[in-house]
């Protein structure tokens, strides 16, 4: 372990609610803290806060009086910079403006030993250019936080272009030894987690873009179809819509304009109108007291069909459906070997098949619903359905009443390419899979922080052997074949994994 010693002193700078809770951290952790602002007073007001907050903590019984106390006496605000000369570390948590804090960061190195290990807690510049005017840029890291820092276990590490791996290494043990998890991360805009994440909220967007669905809609497929914890929609607004378009905004900037990290309008327009979300009382949601969240759509209640053919072999994620159909106590008749992707027939004639990236209504598919995808059909809640234009209202009430069987709600989207969480999905894989092999992160570094940065129900490389890197490259195919412009294209990476397992099978 190189981590930094408790007894050593920990500077923060900046107090707004990030810069105090990675204070709230080291305190806690039992390093003397400094904190500094250059707003006159505002390290002071700040100092006066955390103090209520270890009293909160003590009542609650998270820490001892004692140990109140003992944070207490190590807490203390600077009134300048040049109070910052004994720190061991200096975290910077100022606004997120490349000039300031390279600014800062040329002053500090002027005050702090040289073995001080300088830090910014940047979630969208590039680390290697914070560092840039800096004459010893190998002692600087990124340490990225998530907020509530105290409550979020999730910090990126770092490394800068200049970085030091002693430095690095040191970075990592410390975050370790405050009680977090940190991951290993090289410095590429947007990191790990606001890097991969991007799909997430594009996709749907884009499907709203598209008129697919409404935002409740498309979060409650997202949430209880998929086992995401809030829908993009929700979550965009908690986290403000104003943020998450800057941080889009950036990451698409710094890639060059790939149309893969591409804005969305819709976003912009809310944005522009003032609507960012719960602090300001309204986003795609309305927060006013007394408003009441729109519901989702779902269908109303369909007689489930007696029995189902089944043509082929459904494929891979869609697999344990036949269970499922079997244990609810309807029979699977007529089954015969297909080429082809498996689908299952229902008794009026129609097929019911797992989304290709394709709309139902193209080429000859004829009368086809199709379903969205779920990362474990068993304990999803809802699914998504989207039906042809030659499809009937007896074809679709039929498939309706088939999913309400499996003890699932259902929500009849619009005929989109990829409908809603398997493009979304498909893209975060994408996304993963291509990250690692330009050694942004490790595969266990990637799916650690997804899982604890942005709470996802399972990490997006495990996905892409539980789904099949063939199936998600085929998808993207398909919406690359719908969707001109390179948006949708398949990494490379993705492809040679796929091709690596076709050889395997």
């Amino acid at each position: 372990m190189t981590a930094i010693e408790t007894s050593s002193t920990v500077a923060v700078v900046g107090t707004g609610t990030m810069g105090q809770g990675i204070a709230q951290v080291a305190l806690v952790a039992g390093h003397r803290v400094r904190l500094y602002d250059a707003a006159p007073g505002r390290a002071g007001e700040a100092a006066e806060a955390l103090v209520r907050r270890l009293d909160r903590l003590a009542e609650k019984g998270r820490i001892t009086a004692q140990e109140r106390d003992a944070a207490r006496d190590r807490l203390a605000p600077a009134a300048e910079l040049a109070d910052l000369a004994d720190a061991a570390l200096v975290v910077e948590a100022i606004l997120e403006e490349l000039p300031a804090k390279q600014q800062l960061f040329t002053a500090l190195e002027e005050i702090v030993p040289a073995d001080c290990l300088l830090a910014t807690n940047t979630s969208s510049l590039s680390v290697t250019a914070v560092a840039g005017p800096l004459r010893h840029p190998g002692r600087f890291v990124g340490l990225h936080f998530f907020n509530p820092a105290p409550l979020l276990p999730l910090v990126e590490v770092i490394t800068g272009f200049a970085t030091d791996e002693a430095a690095a290494a040191t970075a990592y043990d410390t975050a370790a030894a405050w009680g977090k998890t940190p991951v290993r991360c090289a410095d590429t805009p947007g990191f790990i987690v606001n890097r991969i994440a991007r799909p997430f909220y594009a996709e749907a967007l884009r499907a709203y873009e598209e008129r697919a669905a409404d935002p409740a809609t498309i979060d409650a497929v997202l949430r209880e179809g998929a086992g995401f914890k809030m829908g993009p929609f929700e979550l965009t607004d908690l986290i403000g819509q104003d943020v998450n378009e800057a941080v889009t905004h950036s990451v698409w900037t710094s890639f060059f304009q790939d149309p893969k990290f591409t804005p969305s309008l819709a976003q912009r327009r809310l944005v522009e109108s003032g609507l960012h979300g719960r602090k300001a009382g309204r986003g795609w949601f309305d927060y006013a007291e007394g408003a009441e969240r729109p519901a989702p759509r779902t269908a109303a209640a369909c007689p489930a069909p007696e029995s189902v053919g089944l043509d082929g072999e459904l494929p891979g994620p869609a697999a344990g459906l036949r269970e499922l159909i079997e244990e609810a106590g309807i029979k699977i008749t007529g089954e015969r070997a297909d080429g082809g992707a498996g689908v299952i027939r229902l008794p009026g004639g129609a097929a019911l098949g797992l989304t290709s990236g394709a709309p139902a209504t193209s080429g000859a598919q004829g009368r086809c619903v199709r379903f969205d995808l779920s990362l474990d059909y068993r304990a999803a809640t809802r699914i998504a359905l989207a039906p042809s234009e030659t499809a009937s209202e007896a074809d679709l009430a039929e498939a309706v009443g088939l999913f309400q069987a499996l003890g699932k709600q259902v929500s009849v989207v619009r005929d989109v390419p990829g409908m809603i969480v398997a493009r979304t999905v498909a893209m975060i894989v994408d996304f993963a899979v291509d990250a690692v092999a330009r050694e942004v992160a490790s595969p266990e570094d990637i799916d650690t922080a997804m899982r604890l940065g942005v709470n996802y129900p399972g990490g997006p490389l495990e996905w892409a052997e539980r789904l099949g890197a063939r199936w998600v490259r085929d998808l993207l195919d398909s919406l690359d074949h719908q969707s001109a412009g390179g948006r949708y294209a398949p990494s490379w990476a993705l492809r040679r994994r796929a091709e690596v397992q076709g050889q395997v099978l």
